[in-house]
């Protein structure tokens, strides 16, 4: 049990939408609210001094430092008022009518929140920022990203990306100190990729070939050296996937729903419908944990009888998968850092893995880790006005940027508003199609200013 299989590299991709400001509810500021309350705290607790990887885009630190001051007081004042009169109005129907199991379940949430607030206020000091840099100290990996979390191969020009790669790797930089690493925004790649990211000085990312290469390829645990220099870390989608499928662990009966909610749109049920147990689904997500290393020392194994060496295997997953999307997901997180040792599994930071490789000469595939791993949820008929926006846009201030002050106030201005366009999450929104016009009337409105800007911009 304790011989060295190979190597186990957990990347937690953290991103929001920038909500900040922008709404509140049903879609708004309370998506930040909840993740930072129900995933962001907990996952920092079991990871800190452990050689994990945690990417912080730009577009959430950002909103971190907004929320140093007025949204801030509206994160404390959204859980000293709505949530705890929500919590009261439905626990107390529950005792009403003789349901004290799912009175039950909702009282260790209500305290989730309680004690988010105080470490928010206390611990803390509101400066979450600071949270990350802390377990930066601590040994714990962070890695950046671009500006805005854009599709990287659906820009239209060397400026674009650029301007998106440069203004985030000096975002990451201001904060939290220079990185080697980048999460490549929805691992989205293509060919020719490689040059503008070595051109602003990133070693390593992340991309998913499982289409290409079939999920179970022992291939997907090899690093890919790519012509411009830096490291292509395929992510090991087939152990990923005993996670983040449809019928993966999140979904095992006795789990927290998300889906399930009261009339307040609290969760008291589990998958099941039954009243949510947490100390029977902590026992599950400890299984879970040990099933999971069960199969990953399995793959290892074969990895190194077949081919002389140590296997690395990229475990990725969105941060808030872990105790927003999935309640137990931070329990099952710690039983997999604490047992894999005794499973014959190294865990490595991304960085540690793509420095120690020798890397593998292979083309690859242009993909993404989005539905059927192509760029169709950012580029389709139903996004097709957003994408041309996107692009024009983009040329056009390059155009106006070579005939104007590049440094003035208007100028920083467009740019700025460029960004904002150039996010994947407004095409991703009309896309899924499950929050409203949300996602439109954003990308509508930073239209517009950019439109505002550039034509001042032209004189």
């Amino acid at each position: 049990m304790t011989r060295h299989r190979g190597q186990l590299a957990i990347v937690l991709h953290s991103h929001m939408p920038y909500v900040e400001g922008h709404g509140v509810w049903p879609f708004g500021e309370q998506w930040l609210w909840e993740v930072v309350a129900s995933s962001y705290m907990r996952v920092a607790d079991v990871v800190r001094g452990l050689p994990v990887t945690v990417g912080l885009t730009p577009v959430l630190a950002d909103q971190f430092d907004a929320m140093r001051g007025a949204a801030g007081d509206r994160f404390v004042a959204w859980v000293n008022d709505s949530r705890e009169y929500c919590f009261g109005e439905d626990m107390a129907a529950f005792i009403k009518v003789d349901r004290p199991e799912l009175h039950a379940a909702l009282a260790p949430q209500l305290t989730d929140y309680r004690v988010a607030i105080n470490r928010f206020e206390n611990e803390f000091d509101r400066d979450l920022n600071g949270m990350f840099d802390d377990l930066g100290a601590s040994g714990v990996e962070l890695i950046g990203g671009p500006a805005t979390h854009p599709i990287l191969p659906l820009m239209a020009s060397d400026f674009g990306l650029d301007l998106q790669l440069s203004t985030g790797r000096a975002s990451h930089a201001t904060r939290f100190g220079p990185a080697s690493g980048l999460w490549l925004p929805e691992c989205a790649w293509d060919r020719g990729l490689d040059a503008a990211l070595a051109r602003n000085g990133v070693e390593y990312f992340c991309v998913d070939q499982s289409a290409a290469l079939g999920e179970q390829s022992l291939d997907n645990l090899d690093p890919i050296a790519t012509p411009a220099g830096p490291t292509a870390m395929p992510i090991d989608w087939h152990t990923v996937a005993q996670v983040w499928r449809e019928d993966g662990y999140p979904s095992a009966p006795v789990y927290r729903s998300t889906f399930a909610r009261t009339i307040h749109d609290l969760l008291p049920y589990n998958n099941a419908g039954d009243g949510w147990s947490p100390e029977g689904a902590r026992a599950q997500a400890q299984a879970h944990a040990e099933s999971f290393l069960r199969s990953l020392a399995a793959r290892l194994e074969v990895y190194s009888t077949e081919r002389g060496s140590i296997g690395t295997s990229v475990f990725a997953a969105d941060t808030e998968l872990f105790g927003h999307w999935w309640y137990e997901g931070p329990w099952w997180l710690e039983h997999v850092l604490k047992m894999a040792p005794e499973y014959g599994i190294g865990l490595v930071t991304l960085g540690e893995a793509a420095r120690d490789a020798a890397p593998t000469t292979r083309e690859i595939a242009r993909s993404s880790w989005g539905r059927n791993k192509t760029l169709e949820t950012w580029d389709s008929p139903r996004v097709a006005e957003m994408v041309w926006n996107q692009r024009r846009a983009e040329l056009e201030l390059e155009q106006a940027l070579s005939r104007a002050d590049m440094d003035g106030e208007v100028a920083a201005r467009a740019r700025a508003e460029l960004l904002a366009l150039q996010t994947s999450d407004w095409a991703y929104m009309e896309s899924v199609g499950l929050t409203g016009d949300y996602g439109s009337t954003r990308f509508a409105e930073h239209l517009a200013g950019f439109e505002r800007a550039l034509s001042e911009l032209r004189g």
